[in-house]
């Protein structure tokens, strides 16, 4: 597997820890819908959580949530919207990103809440 690959699954599971700590509940995990891949959904009381993960090793480039673009962020609320109405949710739905970068040997994780919004 490319090292970049393995940086980013690494990324992912260092954010289900980290929502797993912030008494988070994962439901679902690299969900799928036409040209979007979520890859975490949690729930936090009430909140639905969308979560795009992105994992750099640097920020010599910019910053990881830099990274999340539009066409991204419409194919993510169209498969959220298809998620929320197949599962027949009334909830509300948040669009987080957690940023990741890899220090020398440990990792910066910083959740930003709200980080877009439908469009």
């Amino acid at each position: 597997m490319a090292q970049h690959n393995e940086l980013g699954k690494k990324g992912e599971q260092l954010a289900v820890d980290f929502l797993l700590q912030n008494h988070y509940e994962i439901v679902e995990r690299n969900y799928r819908f036409d040209k979007a891949e979520v890859d975490i959904i949690a729930q936090k009381e009430a909140i639905l959580a969308i979560i795009e993960v992105k994992t750099r090793s640097t920020t010599d480039f910019g910053n990881p949530q830099d990274f999340v673009k539009p066409k991204q962020i419409k194919n993510l609320v169209k498969a959220v919207d298809e998620y929320v109405t197949v599962n027949g949710l009334e909830v509300e739905v948040r669009f987080d990103i957690i940023a990741i970068v890899k220090n020398e040997k440990d990792y910066t994780i910083e959740h930003l809440e709200n980080a877009f919004f439908h469009f």
